[in-house]
């Protein structure tokens, strides 16, 4: 079977255009977050859009294989979320749902269409994207409960706060509310992702 004849190659399709919807919808929860004065989070952020950038991009290259000519369109019937409101918060929460939905239930649904097409290396590509987004679910999902439980920049235990500006490291329960070297707001402290992941 070739590529372009077979459901492989509409999952490719659905998927290129999830993760530039996904793309952009995290782009506004970077941008939310960095009018609320959390540039740390907004930088961490953005490190996910570059991933749903590189996503699309494979997708789209998956798509590609075995066509000389160009691919003039190709319509796909999917549904694609618009539940993010400009909360910042609760857009955390929705991003983790839609992260987990590709991780559990997309993208390995289409890992067996691919094999069972006979398209094992596109198989592949969709389970590792899966695990990708099953972690980027962690991210916001942690994110979501401290910043639910004012726990973002809270810790039970002393930890190393870093600002993201200057460099200057102290250890704490919590960090300064302005840098003592720089003056940078708490928003710029580096936050350890590893620490509110649980």
């Amino acid at each position: 079977m070739k590529l372009k004849d077979s459901q492989t190659f509409l999952n490719l399709a659905a998927s290129f255009a999830g993760e530039c919807q996904a793309r952009t919808r995290y782009e506004f929860i970077e941008y939310g977050a960095r009018n609320e004065g959390f540039s740390a989070l907004a930088e961490t952020v953005d490190k996910i859009v570059y991933n749903e950038f590189n996503h699309a991009r494979m997708f789209y290259t998956a798509m590609q294989q075995g066509h000389d000519e160009t691919i003039k369109n190709v319509d796909i019937s999917a549904g694609y979320p618009f539940k993010e409101k400009w909360d910042m918060t609760e857009n955390f929460r929705l991003a983790a749902e839609d992260e987990k939905k590709e991780a559990e239930e997309v993208y390995p649904h289409f890992a067996n269409v691919a094999r069972e097409e006979g398209f094992d290396d596109i198989a592949v590509l969709f389970e590792r994207v899966a695990e990708i987004e099953k972690s980027h679910e962690r991210f916001f999902s942690a994110v979501y409960n401290a910043l639910k439980e004012d726990k973002l920049y809270r810790s039970d235990k002393p930890t190393e706060w870093l600002c993201g500006a200057c460099g200057y490291k102290a250890v704490g329960t919590e960090p300064w509310e302005e840098c003592p070297v720089c003056k940078a707001a708490k928003g710029v402290v580096l936050i350890d992702v590893c620490r509110l992941i649980k």
